[in-house]
């Protein structure tokens, strides 16, 4: 017999083995077998491997190129969110005059409430007659107009003198003049510059160190940074009531919104990247900062507020928070939170994907767009509101269909899956709002109120201490609250500070509005 397994025998071969040869020769056959049999199932295992390592480098490369397309879009598209750029009618209901592209001149006197100074052109010798020659008297008429006009900033030092009294019977005493209030007592800062150093810095971002700057350009060379940064300290600690009153106003809003962002502590503690946390209603915000961005924060604030409903981003941190408080409150009898998501974070995600998934992209953001345009409409006309929430619960049903139909149909990593998902995973907190009408569409109030303090990070890029955090806390609160209100900081602080020193209570933005 052959040695070779792999060799053909001839019939009159194959017939002349005996019992034992055909046994071996089976083994032999067998063993070969075998050996083929494994090397083809380990080379089917190694190409399934390769497929599919060949689909997580696809998936891979599809959620890079969506990240790209983001961080593009963020890098150099536009800032606005909307989609398209509103055509430009031609207004047909407008003045002849100003149809030719003429200009009705309105009086700044009228425009802005502004003290009005009169300045009057005068000739010093009288004119002659143009007809007869004879001097020219002046007619008490005169043509008017008016410009606006500024005095640029004047720093002085007011010198204090506070009298003594002695006695002029028995010479035994002498009182001396109390001095007035102030809010950092024996400072070498004024009232008026401590609040005009914090508001230029936290209401009109201006830095510390820039302020110095354009004071020196004024007059006042070589204003030392870090005693202003420690007056704007000084302030925060002494309207520290009033900020206190924001939270209790914040935590008894049956809706309330919240969010975070990042904030950098340059020095002062090991952490570097420190959050700020903002809890609003439409007529107050509240600000803390932390070194963590933990659920924690939230959970805090939540077990002692009175809200129903929170109205934040998809984020789980604030799931936590709610979780947390629903138990505390199950066990008091209490009513639970609601979570309420956010749609502009919704519609976000198919702006992200549009450049990838055009048409798929468009079906959403257009069906948004139909969305936004109810909701202002609501927002303009009050009583309509009702009407047209019931009027998006249609199109929010369309495109819940039309999710579920494409989410297999595309890698589970692209931005279009992503946005998919966002939106049929948190379906029943996007919609809430629709039969819930004291609901928001979307948390950007709370997006908004937090823009002066990113901006401001970017200016002065952050803080140099935990006090310092504390301050911009205090401060932002404050600032953020006068414009929710449509006070002007400046205004409010001055009444604020004033009220104060009387000895009177502390009173937050909201209450210095005049009852309507």
């Amino acid at each position: 017999m052959r040695n070779s397994s792999t060799a053909l025998l001839s019939y009159d071969e194959f017939s002349s083995l005996d019992h034992g040869q055909l046994f071996k020769l089976f083994v032999v056959q067998h063993q070969a077998f075998t050996a083929q049999h494994q090397e083809l199932t380990a080379q089917e295992q190694e190409l399934k491997a390769l497929k599919t390592y060949v689909v997580g480098l696809e998936e891979t490369i599809v959620k890079i190129n969506g990240q790209i397309v983001i961080l593009r879009n963020k890098l150099y598209g536009r800032s606005s969110e909307k989609s398209k750029k509103p055509e430009c009618k031609p207004k047909t209901d407008l003045p002849k005059s100003r149809a030719r592209g003429k200009r009705e001149k309105s009086k700044l006197s009228e425009k802005y409430d502004l003290p009005i100074v009169e300045q009057h052109v005068e000739l010093k010798d009288p004119p002659s007659c143009l007809c007869c020659q004879a001097t020219m008297q002046d007619s008490g008429m005169n043509e008017e107009a008016e410009f606006l006009h500024m005095i640029p900033a004047q720093f002085m030092i007011i010198r204090q003198l506070r009298h003594k009294y002695r006695c002029g019977k028995c010479h035994g005493s002498m009182v001396t003049a109390p001095a007035p209030h102030r809010i950092i007592p024996g400072s070498s800062y004024s009232d008026e510059m401590i609040q005009d150093v914090a508001l230029s810095k936290y209401c009109d971002l201006i830095p510390i160190e820039r302020y110095s700057a354009i004071a020196g350009r004024s007059g006042l060379v070589d204003l030392p940074p870090n005693s202003l940064i420690g007056i704007t300290h000084g302030l925060a600690a002494f309207v520290l009531p009033a900020y206190e009153k924001l939270k209790a106003e914040v935590s008894a809003a049956p809706v309330l919104h919240a969010d975070e962002t990042p904030h950098k502590m340059l020095e002062g503690d090991e952490k570097a990247r420190w959050y700020l946390w903002g809890f609003s209603t439409p007529e107050s915000c509240y600000f803390e900062i932390h070194d963590t961005r933990s659920g924690d924060v939230a959970s805090d604030f939540l077990n002692g507020a009175q809200c129903g409903y929170l109205v934040s981003d998809v984020y789980s941190g604030y799931q936590k928070a709610v979780r947390e408080s629903n138990e505390i409150r199950a066990k008091t009898n209490r009513p639970l939170i609601r979570s309420v998501y956010c749609n502009a974070h919704s519609r976000r995600k198919f702006k992200e994907a549009i450049e990838s998934f055009p048409e798929e992209a468009e079906y959403f953001l257009e069906r948004y767009g139909r969305i936004y345009k109810l909701e202002a409409e609501g927002k303009t006309e009050p009583e309509t509101l009702p009407a047209k929430r019931e009027a998006m619960i249609p199109i929010f049903a369309e495109m819940k269909t039309k999710a579920c139909a494409l989410l297999d149909s595309y890698s589970t990593k692209s931005a279009l899956v992503t946005a998919l998902n966002y939106f049929l995973n948190n379906y029943a907190e996007l919609t809430l709002f629709l039969t819930i009408f004291a609901l928001p569409i979307d948390n950007n109030l709370q997006e908004r109120l937090l823009r002066n303090h990113v901006v401001g990070r970017k200016t002065w890029y952050g803080t140099h201490s935990k006090r310092g955090a504390k301050t911009a806390a205090i401060l932002f609160s404050l600032v953020e609250s006068c414009k929710l209100n449509k006070i002007n900081p400046r205004h409010y602080s001055k009444r604020h500070i004033e009220a104060l020193h009387q000895k009177k209570p502390a009173f937050t933005p909201r209450e210095s509005v005049p009852a309507s």
